[in-house]
């Protein structure tokens, strides 16, 4: 089984990118089940249930996300109710939707997708590493195939979350900084690992901004408005493949995707 992770759809740029090219990437590559961050999807911060649907029916099989998750408040309602949109596990009880799912792939059983959230300069929210615990528990009784979203800002914490999830889960795979890291490797105990898996939008920019505008802010410290870049959009993720059977990776390989 191939599975296609795509890291951080942003914007409207990476909508697009999506619609244009990922039915017949997954036709070409034989992937069987696309995974994507879309928490950035909408105007680059947050996402909207008639997005969502609308990234499903272009080829995307189960949506995680991050910090940006609460921006828009219609997504609330919606989390509830899906099971192919989920929110970081590591939520206090109470948080909208669930950090976790499975899905059934046609002729190849079952994968199951965690969503999780760092601490190292983010929110504080629940600990990631002893929540996912509880989630692989409960998504093992249904699948051996468990792919992580660790969405974070330091490498520490993404590696870290790696070598302590190391055979115990078929991949960890990084997002949020958007930059794609040359470090995917397949631990010891069978576990695909990157630090970042990379964005799906406009590349001429700052991770997904207007370059000039974000120039501006570190020139002067004031408050400026960030709006989305529109040009050099690329998809950038990974893919994985996996022993279905035994929810192990057998390899893993960075993908780049340009216009």
């Amino acid at each position: 089984m191939k599975i296609l992770f795509l890291g951080d759809i942003v914007g409207k740029p990476g909508r697009e990118m999506v619609r244009r090219f990922l039915r017949d990437f997954r036709e070409k590559e034989n992937v069987s089940v696309v995974i994507a961050n879309g928490e950035n999807a909408a105007g680059g911060s947050g996402i909207t249930p008639r997005i969502a649907e609308e990234l499903f029916e272009d080829g995307v099989d189960i949506l995680t996300s991050g910090d940006h998750i609460w921006k828009k408040k219609e997504i609330y309602d919606f989390l509830n109710t899906t099971d192919k949109l989920i929110r970081p596990a590591n939520y206090p009880e109470g948080a909208p939707g669930k950090g976790s799912t499975v899905v059934d792939v046609k002729g190849a059983g079952r994968v199951g997708a965690i969503n999780l959230i760092g601490r190292v300069f983010m929110e504080a929210v629940d600990c990631p590493f002893a929540r996912v615990r509880e989630e692989i528990e409960k998504l093992r009784k249904m699948t051996p195939v468990i792919v992580v979203d660790m969405h974070a800002e330091a490498t520490s914490e993404k590696v870290a979350m790696g070598w302590y999830l190391d055979g115990t889960v078929t991949a960890v795979i990084g997002t949020h900084t958007h930059i794609q890291t040359a470090d995917e490797k397949v631990l010891p105990g069978g576990t695909a690992y990157v630090t970042d898996c990379g964005m799906t939008g406009p590349y001429d920019s700052v991770i997904g901004r207007k370059k000039e505008q974000v120039i501006t802010r570190f020139l002067t410290q004031l408050p400026t408005r960030f709006e989305m870049a529109a040009e050099g959009a690329e998809i950038h993720g990974v893919i994985i493949d996996t022993d279905e059977k035994e929810g192990k990776a057998r390899g893993i390989k960075r993908v780049q995707i340009k216009a």
